[in-house]
């Protein structure tokens, strides 16, 4: 089952994530299909780019975002 869900970069303390699209028994930081976005939640407002289209296309193909993907997605479309 594929999911579109944040991928944890930087260093601790200091996270940055990329939004992609996984096979859901995958690890969190391993293996990922396509990157699509990223997140950074440091940023006062927290910064996030997604390419919209490429998120509606995996939808539409079966894959299922997280919460937190789901409410970015929903915060970029407005």
């Amino acid at each position: 089952m594929l999911k579109i869900r944040l991928r944890r970069m930087g260093a601790k303390k200091a996270p940055f994530y990329r939004i992609v699209v996984a096979e859901s028994r995958f690890a969190r930081d391993g293996r990922f299909v396509e990157e699509i976005g990223t997140y950074n939640p440091l940023k006062d407002p927290a910064e996030y780019t997604i390419d919209l289209a490429k998120a509606e296309e995996w939808i539409k193909k079966g894959a299922q975002p997280t919460d937190k993907v789901k409410a970015l997605i929903e915060k970029a479309k407005a």
